[in-house]
């Protein structure tokens, strides 16, 4: 199967999987495709599909993510004052390393919202369906919403990546509190925690709660460089910390906490 060949069998599987959007009709362009295809990943209930439907997906998705470009987290420079972290601005979707950080709900199912730019909604959609029924399985044996703080681990699937650590940041809707500080910073330990009795020597956070959780972003970077260094001064297991940044101004925040990186 061709690329295009794959994303219509796709498309034409989901529509049908799906009665409500059985009628929808299939934009002729490969972008139009590719947004239907994503949003119809975005909101399919986390339920076990064909095992040709995961064949044709996997092979979709695992050319879509060489097309879009794979960064080596080993050929990333590291910085100046600590070889073991280093600060990338990048889509941590496109990150070969052992684990990225997802930014999740407290219900760990993805993000639901159609073509979302939350960090949540992209790796759930380039790691594919696999996914959302992992963390349901891992939700419904916990029998309770995931607390603030804690993390879950689960396969990258078709993500460079090969695990997806899962961790519940604080929602800021009053004054920040000590008690906030002290939960962001456990989401960090949480995190490294659990990479590290997996087997993973290498880690990437994205910048935890500072989205639509609102945690204030110079404190939240502030929280997560200092957790880290703590960390690693106690387990040496964890070879190297990638501090994932989207935007200029979260990378000037960390680059002043961070320093510069060294030169290759």
């Amino acid at each position: 199967m061709t690329q295009d060949e794959r994303r219509l069998y796709l498309l034409k599987y989901l529509l049908v999987e799906q009665p409500r959007y059985r009628d929808t009709e299939i934009p002729a362009d490969p972008n139009g495709q590719w947004l239907l295809l994503r949003s119809l990943m975005n909101v399919r209930p986390a339920v076990p599909a064909s095992a040709e439907f995961l064949k044709v997906q996997d092979a979709y998705l695992t050319e879509l993510n060489r097309e879009r470009g794979i960064a080596d987290a080993e050929a990333l420079p590291a910085t100046a004052a600590d070889g073991r972290l280093v600060l990338w601005r990048g889509d941590i979707t496109t990150l070969k390393i052992d684990a990225i950080v997802n930014a999740a709900n407290s219900q760990l199912e993805g993000c639901w919202q159609p073509l979302h730019e939350c960090i949540d909604n992209c790796i759930h959609t380039y790691s594919g369906v696999q996914l959302r029924l992992n963390c349901h399985e891992l939700m419904t044996a916990q029998g309770h919403p995931e607390p603030t703080g804690r993390a879950k681990i689960t396969p990258g699937y078709n993500l460079p990546a090969k695990y997806v650590l899962h961790t519940v940041g604080p929602i800021i809707d009053h004054p920040l509190t000590q008690t906030d500080c002290d939960l962001l910073a456990s989401c960090y330990t949480a995190c490294l925690e659990l990479a590290s009795q997996n087997g993973c020597r290498s880690i990437a956070f994205c910048c935890i709660s500072t989205g639509v959780f609102r945690f204030p972003r110079d404190k939240a970077a502030r929280i997560a460089v200092d957790t880290v260094r703590s960390y690693l001064a106690r387990d040496s297991a964890i070879r190297r910390v990638v501090f994932n940044v989207f935007s200029e101004t979260d990378e000037e925040i960390y680059r002043n906490l961070l320093g510069p990186s060294a030169e290759k």
